[in-house]
């Protein structure tokens, strides 16, 4: 694959110990409504706990219908951030893009530019998935080290009455309704998901986690 320079669009941080479940549905306007608009970034130790699962879900609101017209951007690239000496710089990367219907996975690696601008690393290569059509069972793959991988549209696992939410911000609410409305029932996301063993990021037990859509310049 081509090595390509790529330049920040969105970015969404968070600090994870065992578990960390985040979500950002309302963005910037130069991201919101975007391909590399992320929703949802989640990291949690995996079934097996050796490992740990990263997930990074874009392109939030998507209705089936749309979801069914609907893949990853050849032109984002998702990249996981690890930080485990928390200095607040990444450590390691994993790198995630797609490519005539395959996603491409690089890491974890060391970067040599952190920050903004990102490269990638072809020599890192980790493993690929065929990118899950919608409505179609999951497919899933693991490669030689036990890094296990998956992309495609799934439900937007975020509850929220934010119709309420926003009455309650602008004082016309005392508070949420029990039970309240899921605004984001029946709207898919398009999710990136990797596990990858502990032993290949460290193990001090905490880590700072986050992920960045960076968009082709």
């Amino acid at each position: 694959m081509k090595k390509n320079r790529i330049l920040l669009t969105t970015i969404f941080a968070a600090v994870i110990g065992l578990v960390l479940v985040a979500a950002d549905h309302i963005d910037a306007p130069d991201a919101q409504g975007t391909t590399a608009d992320i929703t949802d970034f989640y990291a949690f130790q995996g079934e097996d706990t050796n490992n740990l699962v990263f997930v990074a879900n874009v392109q939030g609101l998507l209705s089936p219908s749309a979801t069914a017209e609907t893949s990853f951007d050849e032109n984002v690239l998702v990249e996981f951030n690890i930080d485990t000496n928390q200095d607040n710089t990444e450590d390691f990367v994993i790198q995630a893009i797609p490519r005539d219907g395959v996603m491409y996975f690089f890491g974890p690696f060391t970067p040599s530019v952190t920050g903004l601008n990102s490269t990638i690393n072809e020599n890192a290569t980790a493993g690929e998935v065929a990118i899950t059509a919608y409505n179609s069972t999951a497919v899933t793959s693991t490669n030689a080290v036990g890094m296990k991988f998956f992309a495609g549209p799934r439900d937007d696992p975020f509850f929220m009455d934010f119709a309420r939410y926003g009455e309650i911000i602008v004082g016309n609410a005392p508070g949420f309704n029990s039970p309240g409305s899921d605004t984001f029932a029946g709207t898919n996301v398009m999710s990136i998901v990797v596990e990858v063993p502990k032993s290949m990021i460290g193990s001090s037990g905490t880590i700072n986690t986050w992920v960045e859509a960076k968009a082709k310049q």
